[in-house]
């Protein structure tokens, strides 16, 4: 509890993070993109030290340390993770570590690109248990690049969501519509004061089980979106709007 550890991740959770002791998993890894990253490091007093380290290359080489941890992973008795590049070795036995000091109940999002986003599920499915998978999340990270040479340009990333187990909690995300929102998206409002709004009930593609007349109404030419028994139920609840005027259709 509020410590910060410097080194290989891989040693601090194999020496000082005891078994199902953390609930919640964050992780950006490198991507395996071809790039270098490295960072400076200064004395207390601001001064650049002599010895600058690079802090990881964002590209992984078969190499010693690649051979040990791979062999490791071929002995890990709960992964079918085997064939496997440098990289995904380096991630498996890491995502390992972090499935055992996860609690029950915890949860982990790993943020990757699509350079090996596709590889890394792979890897998670092995640790995790694809029954375990929660989500694939994807967010913009930007608006716009100038790469839309041959390809479309990328401006997205993904994070997936695992539990640990089933019993691994979600907790719904609400936050309430603005005024303005209510006003011009739900214009209507009935009886009781409830704001609705109408939305258009014909079938995107002609569907023969949906073309039916209802009390006197003909439905458009491609039939309507539910069939007689669901629309039956809606007007029970007081779900549809008839049109007021001659030849206009049902809306719910």
């Amino acid at each position: 509890m509020n410590q910060l550890y410097y080194g290989d991740n891989l040693q601090v959770l194999r020496d000082h993070i005891a078994d199902e002791s953390v609930d919640l998993i964050y992780l950006d890894p490198p991507f395996n993109s071809k790039r270098d990253y490295n960072l400076l490091f200064k004395s207390p007093k601001g001064v650049a030290s002599e010895a600058q380290i690079e802090a990881f290359e964002d590209t992984w080489h078969w190499n010693e340390q690649a051979e040990r941890e791979f062999d490791e992973l071929l002995h890990q008795p709960n992964t079918s993770v085997a064939d496997m590049m440098a990289y995904l070795t380096m991630m498996a036995n890491r995502l390992l570590e972090l499935h055992r000091v996860l609690a029950p109940t915890g949860s982990l999002y790993l943020h990757c690109d699509p350079t090996a986003s596709h590889y890394l599920k792979i890897v998670l499915d092995g640790v995790f248990g694809k029954e375990n998978f929660r989500n694939e999340i994807i967010w913009k990270r930007t608006t716009s690049h100038n790469d839309a040479k041959n390809q479309y340009p990328d401006v997205t990333d993904t994070i997936f969501y695992y539990g640990k187990t089933e019993a691994a909690p979600f907790r719904r995300q609400f936050i309430g519509y603005s005024e303005h929102y209510l006003t011009t998206k739900y214009r209507h409002v009935d009886a009781e004061g409830r704001r609705y709004r109408l939305s258009d009930m014909r079938s995107p593609s002609p569907r023969p089980n949906l073309t039916y007349a209802y009390k006197g109404h003909e439905p458009h030419p491609n039939g309507w979106a539910i069939s007689l028994e669901k629309m039956k139920a809606l007007d029970e609840c007081g779900r549809l709007e008839f049109p007021k005027k001659q030849g206009g259709r049902i809306q719910l």
